[in-house]
């Protein structure tokens, strides 16, 4: 009970007497009487902690943790420092809320502004937020940050994660604005295509994820140069791990730069909680939605931090409103922050080329089975989509070996590999493919 301390009886009493009543059903007088529930609800009873700890243990064991994981798709299994744990389940991080009040949040401020200036520095861009809920609603509410009265059209690439495509579809469909899917061409944007749809005249703003969905990095320099030809507006979606050895948004023209932050730091783990990462140009700055921490001095010339910027509907009358970001993933962005700094530019980059370099070992060594063979060429970086027979018995051998095989996807298999992997157990999996298909 260290982390939360409740108000005792004796408080409680006191608290009422204050405001002139005798007990909490008076807080309700207005509450017709039928509407109360007088006989409690039929709910178990409170369990000790052991029996707690007891249940919980029981529940986990039902799941299956898999000691290698080959498969990515939006969820990325790297090496997390200790200290990326420890630090963040401090109580004075794991239980502060919103930092409302800039003299008794110093420290949460802090926290955040130290994690925008990371995610600047890796974007290449010249200001964050404090992260949106996931990378897929970072995607969404950059599409609406960038629409105007004029311009109320929407291009993503089809190439992007499908859960990313459908979060910017039902944004559309809220706020009444049209979606309109880029074609494919190779395993990469249609650039011809995309000049096409941009003819109109009517596109805000233009969606790519780099490296895409298949892996694939994307010629992202021309596909904004083809964007802002049309007066649209430039967005990427960026893995940040990739980040690390490929060129930033700003330095292929992007206006807004998001993407999910789930590889800095967070383990995988069923839903989440994962954190979007939002970044753009002083330019757009005003457009960009939720809070920006700024770095200022207090009265006595001493280094302080402020809510500069809060874009929040709250504050603003709802219908110009053009987000309706409340909050934000905090600890996670915290937990980032940690893992960056922990981790440097130069760990990042090692842990970028060698999941690319170990997926690019798996790939070429899959393929020399007979029946198995990429789906697209051209360069990739730690995901790929392979074609086999097999997929089902396939992914079910790794299984009872311990290993999480691809992602079955569009009659293939989207495999990946991070610096995780030894090299021993990716020929392993080699090995289990090899010996199924052979059968």
């Amino acid at each position: 009970m260290g982390r939360y301390i409740p108000s005792t009886p004796s408080e409680q009493q006191e608290m009422l007497r204050s405001i002139g009543l005798d007990d909490f059903r008076a807080l309700y007088q207005d509450v017709p009487g039928e509407m109360y529930l007088e006989q409690g609800l039929d709910i178990p009873s409170g369990m000790s902690e052991l029996e707690v700890g007891r249940t919980v243990s029981a529940m986990a064991a039902d799941n299956t943790v898999f000691s290698t994981v080959l498969r990515g798709a939006g969820a990325y299994d790297h090496y997390i420092p200790s200290i990326v744990k420890y630090i963040p389940a401090k109580e004075e991080f794991l239980t502060a809320y919103t930092p409302y009040q800039a003299e008794l949040s110093q420290g949460i401020l802090q926290s955040i502004f130290e994690y925008q200036t990371m995610i600047c520095a890796l974007t290449g861009m010249d200001v964050s937020n404090a992260s949106v809920y996931d990378g897929a609603t970072a995607a969404a509410e950059a599409a609406a940050m960038c629409r105007d009265r004029k311009r109320r059209v929407t291009l993503i690439s089809a190439a992007a994660h499908p859960d990313t495509i459908n979060t910017v579809k039902t944004y559309c469909y809220g706020t009444n604005d049209e979606l309109r899917i880029v074609p494919v061409k190779d395993g990469r944007t249609d650039a011809a295509a995309l000049k096409k749809m941009l003819c109109a005249g009517d596109v805000a703003s233009f969606y790519v994820q780099q490296p895409n969905f298949f892996g694939l990095f994307e010629d992202a320099e021309e596909l904004g140069r083809i964007a802002h030809e049309a007066g649209a507006m430039y967005i990427m979606g960026c893995n940040p791990i990739a980040l690390a050895i490929m060129k930033t948004p700003a330095e292929c023209g992007a206006d807004v730069a998001v993407g999910e932050g789930q590889p800095l730091g967070m383990p995988i783990s069923y839903g989440g909680p994962y954190l979007g990462f939002m970044a753009t140009t002083a330019k757009h700055m005003r457009k960009l939605p939720g809070r920006i921490v700024g770095q200022t001095v207090d009265s006595h010339g001493e280094r302080c931090f402020v809510l500069s910027l809060q874009a929040r509907e709250q504050h603003i009358r709802r219908e110009k409103a053009s987000s309706n970001i409340c909050s934000n993933e905090a600890l996670c962005a915290l937990t980032a922050g940690v893992y960056m700094a922990a981790m440097g530019p130069e760990g990042m980059r090692d842990a970028a080329r060698q999941s690319m370099a170990k997926a690019h070992y798996l790939a070429k060594e899959l393929c020399k089975i007979n029946g198995v063979s990429m789906r697209y060429s051209g360069e990739f970086f730690h995901e790929f989509l392979l074609d086999m027979p097999k997929i089902p018995e396939v992914l079910q051998a790794l299984e009872t070996q311990g290993i999480l095989g691809g992602l079955p996807f569009d009659g293939g298999v989207l495999w990946c590999a991070t610096e995780k992997a030894p090299r021993e157990v990716l020929d392993k999996a080699v090995a289990i493919v090899k010996e199924v298909l052979s059968k």
